[in-house]
């Protein structure tokens, strides 16, 4: 199969190249239709923050406008698109080809190619970039064919494989943490203490849950009043802490603070009279918030940063286990594909190749039995025409076993239009 996947990824280039060459939705339609016409192939183009790679196919024939799109004509396509230099952009290029170029794509469809690997957003991304390239007109048979199979290839690893199972970013195992002692939320108030970048995603996090009410605080006024506006919540003073303290249900606590900002003495004397059931605080700010001591495994469930980080560690090692399973499936996935794709390829020529073959077997054992016209019995005749259909069967056998490994191996082009041309096939 005359199949190509080009690019870079968070492996290959950093952040600040990757920024560079990211397409935005404007840019994306531009550069594949641009890519089609000027190659003469079917394209995909995948841009995340962890990648931009393109997918391309060319016709087996050769008949496909220009020369192949490979990592050299890409560099200098991506230079020109994005104005940077050109030798600087094939530093970072990877190319696979035929099988391989299968194989990376279901990898990279199945998370496997992934920063954090069984992160749920690059599948739907892929059927995104397949999706814009179908409505652009710039894919045809070969992507029309190789994407479900990408896309079913995917679902096998998230439903036979454990490799998704589980948060990873440590706002969403906090909740974790917290779905772990609460039934219910909407009779919960959330205290959210700083306005940090980790407190806000947590609260995000923690919205899902629906809670009851949510209260900010923040030694800026201002700062407290913006986050409670974004998520419905109230801003409380930075005075009345340990009142608001007394009546959250879950705390959530990120300030830049250089020490504890509640010690085991202030929460004993202020807030652990509170009447309710149990507190979980989630110390997230580094240095730490809370004292240590005022978790007591009951009445308060404090969790701090490495408690967090410790759970998304476990979980991400828990997910490498599945790493073998996973390669396992799409090994499996992109053999099928090359027999899918071989049938399809070599079918019709088999077919046509077997029918003409056919076609002068007849006429052959036609002309010799009507010379022998009331001269051979019934017997002698099958015999004869048996004969003729096992050299027939004996003579395609090679050429067709031949075809069908090539199919397989994903090479039958050249054997494909050398069939053609020996039997005259259209």
């Amino acid at each position: 199969m005359n199949l190509r996947m080009v690019g870079c990824n968070f492996r290959t280039a950093p952040v600040e190249w990757r920024e560079k060459l990211a397409f935005d939705a404007a840019g994306h339609a531009r550069a594949v239709t641009e890519v089609a016409a000027r190659f003469g192939c079917e394209v995909l183009l995948l841009s995340t923050c962890n990648r931009v790679e393109f997918l391309v196919a060319k016709p087996l024939t050769g008949d496909g406008a220009g020369p192949p799109f490979d990592a050299g004509l890409a560099a200098e396509f991506l230079a020109e698109v994005h104005g940077v230099p050109a030798e600087g952009v094939a530093a970072l290029l990877y190319e696979h080809t035929g099988p391989a170029a299968v194989r990376h794509l279901f990898r990279v469809v199945a998370s496997l190619d992934s920063l954090i690997v069984g992160e749920g957003q690059i599948a739907g991304q892929v059927k995104q970039a397949y999706e814009a390239s179908q409505s652009l007109g710039v894919t045809g048979p070969l992507l029309n064919a190789l994407l479900p199979f990408a896309l079913r290839c995917a679902k096998r690893v998230r439903t036979e494989t454990g490799i998704t199972r589980g948060h990873v970013s440590v706002s969403s195992v906090a909740v974790d943490y917290v779905r772990q002692v609460f039934d219910t939320f909407t009779d919960k108030t959330v205290l959210i203490i700083g306005a940090g970048k980790m407190g806000r995603l947590t609260l995000k996090h923690l919205q899902e849950l629906k809670p009851g009410r949510v209260l900010v605080t923040n030694r800026s006024p201002a700062k407290a009043v913006e986050v409670a506006g974004l998520c419905g919540g109230v801003a409380v003073p930075w005075d009345d802490l340990d009142d608001a303290l007394v009546k959250a249900d879950i705390v959530v606590s990120t300030t830049g603070a250089g020490e504890p900002i509640v010690t085991a003495r202030r929460y004993a004397s202020k807030v652990a009279p509170r009447r309710g059931g149990t507190q979980v605080i989630l110390d997230i700010a580094v240095p730490r918030d809370f004292d240590p001591a005022i978790h007591d495994g009951d009445r308060v469930c404090l969790f701090n940063i490495d408690d967090l980080t410790r759970v998304r560690e476990q979980t991400l090692a828990g997910r490498r286990k599945q790493v073998a399973p996973a390669e396992a499936i799409v090994e499996a996935e992109v053999k099928k594909f090359a027999e899918d794709w071989g049938r399809r390829r070599t079918g019709p020529v088999i077919g046509k190749l077997t029918a003409e073959v056919d076609k002068l077997r007849v006429e052959v054992t036609g002309q010799l039995l009507s010379r022998f016209n009331g001269k051979l019995s019934a017997e002698d005749k099958k015999a004869i025409e048996g004969a003729f259909r096992l050299f027939q069967n004996k003579l395609l056998h090679g050429p067709i076993a031949a075809l069908q490994e090539a199919g397989r191996e994903g090479h039958s082009g050249t054997l494909l239009e050398s069939l053609k041309k020996l039997f005259r096939l259209e």
